[in-house]
């Protein structure tokens, strides 16, 4: 099979940028794909941020501390962007000007105004692919949970609760950084820095919150500044959001948490579903995993517990009896960005990553909890008809 090359350039050359090298490298554990990536150039305003990717990643040619220099290399096809949020509007505005395509992380700019900047001058240029970076809808469980709302046997929603959490900043001792600072990671905190990956699959959905009755967090006052001293902590440890949801089926609640301090949590992604008709749950805790609870009137309500096999939306190498991983969620993300770019509507698979539509209305959501927080009410955000539609609203 003859594999189209998309050469890319990564803006970002921390944690992030790293995966998407090391999934690049594993190209080969997918099978049945007529594309593949090649990183070949990076940019990071650290120089020595760098040298991993010139000691271990063969096909970088090119390094720079001047991202525009990147964007105006002509043997670039599209750029993986991860950067502190407060950079988002400006780099993502300048990516897409330059004709190349993007996956960017979350939340796709600091706040809403931000967002709307990025959203404006995506519309003038409508053959860029945008994408927003998010992998644990592609863990098989997840996966299949989309494949069943995808089929409609959920009957009709009960409730919906969904949330990441992790454990590292129970810490007190740990010292601040980007994400505690209301300068570079913005006003959302916790939201911003996770509630997309929260969001990804109920947006897909269709359920789209109609309000939020926000509770925000911060526990941890002041983290060192390593100088020797102590500094605030600015942004939001933990969120809880309590949103209704109208869709076709009727309305039900659903609730969002993003935590930063959740004992005993690595790296926790979950989502929960009861309907009518059948009732699952998934999480990364347990992540061979799926239970579900098929119900018909008048008969027994059971729980299944079932071991998922290793298959997500691409196949690969490994058998079906083995774990899945989060590098594997990466590969797998990475693939459908791949997909979508060659490929456009004819994916060889439904689920393409998050949306920059989807991101938009996870910023209508975040603000609105912001002012939830601030007045102590329940505010309205208008639900369906105030979010943008999904570009393509068909993959779950």
């Amino acid at each position: 099979m003859t594999r189209k090359t998309i050469r890319f350039g990564v803006i970002g050359c921390g944690l992030m940028g790293k995966e998407f090298a090391s999934a690049a490298a594993r190209w080969c554990h997918l099978t049945g794909v007529d594309f593949e990536p090649r990183i070949t150039a990076v940019c990071d305003a650290n120089p020595a941020a760098a040298e991993w990717f010139k000691a271990y990643v063969p096909s970088v040619t090119k390094t720079t501390t001047d991202y525009r220099e990147l964007l105006a290399d002509p043997d670039i096809d599209a750029v993986y962007c991860a950067v502190p949020h407060n950079l988002h509007a400006d780099l993502y505005i300048d990516i897409i000007r330059a004709g190349k395509h993007l996956l960017g992380e979350k939340p796709f700019g600091i706040d809403r105004s931000a967002n709307d900047r990025i959203m404006a001058e995506m519309a003038k240029f409508p053959d860029v692919l945008v994408r927003c970076s998010s992998e644990f809808p592609f863990f098989p469980g997840a996966y299949r949970i989309g494949e069943w709302v995808r089929e409609g046997r959920f009957g009709k929603i009960i409730e919906v609760e969904a949330g990441f959490w992790h454990s590292s900043d129970l810490d007190p001792l740990k010292p601040i950084n980007w994400k505690r600072r209301i300068a570079t990671n913005g006003e959302y905190g916790c939201m911003g820095d996770l509630g997309m990956h929260v969001l990804h699959l109920p947006l897909r959905f269709g359920w789209q919150p109609n309000s939020v009755r926000a509770l925000l967090q911060k526990t941890v006052d002041e983290r060192p500044d390593g100088k020797g001293g102590n500094v605030p902590c600015e942004t939001w440890d933990n969120a809880i959001l309590a949103c209704d949801v109208n869709n076709d089926l009727g309305k039900f609640p659903m609730v969002l948490s993003m935590k930063r301090i959740a004992p005993g949590h690595a790296n926790t992604w979950f989502i929960r579903i009861n309907g009518t008709e059948l009732s699952a749950e998934y999480t990364t805790k347990n992540p061979k995993e799926i239970r579900s609870l098929p119900y018909k009137p008048g008969g027994e309500q059971a729980w299944h517990t079932l071991d998922v096999p290793y298959q997500s939306a691409y196949s690969t190498i490994t058998g079906g009896i083995f774990e899945f991983g989060f590098s594997d969620s990466i590969l797998q993300m990475w693939a459908a960005f791949c997909d979508e770019l060659v490929n456009r509507d004819h994916m060889k698979q439904p689920l393409h990553c998050a949306t920059p539509e989807e991101a938009a209305g996870s910023h209508k959501l975040f603000t609105a909890a912001l002012e939830s927080d601030r007045t102590g009410q329940t505010v309205h955000i208008g639900g369906r008809d105030s979010f943008a539609a999904s570009a393509r609203p068909t993959g779950a």
